[in-house]
């Protein structure tokens, strides 16, 4: 028995020998383990620190939301810790003539930029459009649209893309009309889309006027893939657009934009409303703009034209611009003026969609307001307020759209 109990003590203090050897070898790892979870959290309150930081930053100085700037501050590369940089690209911006406003735009478009050296990133990017034309109060709105032409390479983009605009436009001014209407076109390649588009107009035949226009005007849809280019070229022609014609250039820019799946889906709702598919293609080459148009729109617009106001269908389908203006801000108050006129038989009831709609502001305030406020006082407020006081359509008169437009 007393045997039994020595075998079992020296077990005892040989486990506990080995326990202690454990703990006496491996002390060193324990304390590293213990110093990594301690650097650790330390680590990880430094980066709330600079996250907290940049959000704050973002919002205060920037402009933006705080949901923006939350967005912005996920990447990595984002948060900082010290307002320096930020400041002197900000500092850089103001002093070129950019608002607050356009300043809170270019960050949340791209965030990145606060980080970059402004001397050496941005001001090359300002001066380049500078030094072929671009003035100082255009500059800053035409960069704020769109932003990533200060992040595009100079030598290999900016000023490649400039020279060939200018090789196509011959002119330094049709040049920079592009830029101010399609700030886009500047990021597309030269290579790939650029040229070879151009060069496929010229193969077709297609005068410089229309190409000029179309580049100046059109440029994002002028550039675009080339294979997409060629498919909508090739659209065009199809549907008979004469290439001399600058409706030939806006129809290129429409079936760009427009899948021929979608196109069909606009001759069928054009359908709905009475037009024949002749009148819808017609109608497409008087204004190809009128095939862009929502569909809500182009209803509410028919709607109020046709059940409410009388009008023909295909009379509208000889203008169809007309579907193109506001429905609230200008379709309704004219209308709504001409029918308080055609009640007191002040004007003739054979008016046109041009004569009412087509004037400009003043032009229709003075031919059919101001002329007959002695009779009706109301009638500026009625226009001016934008509202229809009447109820639209339940007038004796209704509007008589000549057939002859």
């Amino acid at each position: 028995m007393s045997a039994l109990l020595c075998s079992r003590q020296v077990l005892l203090l040989n486990s506990r020998r080995t326990q202690l050897g454990f703990f006496q070898k491996n002390d060193f790892f324990i304390l590293k383990s213990f110093t990594s979870i301690g650097l650790f959290e330390s680590n990880e309150k430094q980066q709330e620190e600079k996250y907290s930081f940049t959000v704050s930053y973002l919002i205060n100085s920037c402009g933006l939301s705080p949901k923006s700037a939350i967005l912005a501050s996920q990447s990595e590369r984002m948060n900082f810790e010290s307002p320096e940089r930020p400041d002197s690209v900000l500092n850089l911006l103001k002093e070129n003539g950019f608002t607050h406003t356009q300043i809170s735009k270019i960050i949340r478009v791209e965030p990145l930029f606060l980080l970059s050296d402004p001397e050496k990133t941005l001001l090359p990017k300002i001066e380049f459009f500078r030094s072929v034309g671009v003035s100082s109060s255009d500059l800053p709105g035409i960069l704020s649209s769109n932003p990533m032409l200060l992040g595009r390479s100079l030598e290999k983009q900016l000023i490649p893309c400039y020279d060939f605009l200018k090789s196509v436009l011959l002119v330094n001014e049709k040049v920079l009309t592009a830029l101010k209407r399609s700030p886009r076109a500047f990021q597309y390649n030269v290579t790939t889309n650029m040229a070879p588009n151009i060069a496929h107009l010229r193969q077709l035949g297609v005068p410089q006027s229309t190409i000029s226009f179309l580049v100046s005007n059109y440029g994002s849809e002028a550039f675009t893939t080339h294979t997409r280019f060629v498919e909508a070229v090739h659209q065009v022609m199809e549907m008979g657009f004469d290439p001399s014609k600058m409706v030939f250039a806006q129809a290129i820019q429409v079936l760009v934009r427009m899948r021929k799946q979608k196109l069909e889906s606009k001759f069928e709702l054009y359908k709905r409303w009475g037009w024949s598919k002749d009148m819808a293609l017609s109608a497409f080459k008087r204004k190809p703009i009128c095939m862009l148009l929502s569909e809500e729109k182009i209803t509410k617009a028919m709607d109020f034209l046709v059940n409410k106001m009388g009008l023909q269908s295909d009379n509208i389908a000889i203008n169809p611009a007309t579907l193109s203006f506001s429905l609230e801000k200008r379709i309704i108050p004219r209308f709504s003026v001409i029918q308080i006129l055609l009640a007191k038989d002040l004007v003739k009831n054979d008016l046109s969609l041009l004569n009412i709609l087509w004037p400009n502001e003043s032009r229709f305030l003075e031919k059919f307001v101001i002329k007959f406020q002695d009779d009706i006082p109301q009638l500026l407020s009625v226009y001016q307020d934008k509202k229809d006081l009447l109820e639209v359509g339940s007038q004796s008169e209704k509007v008589c759209v000549a057939e002859q437009l």
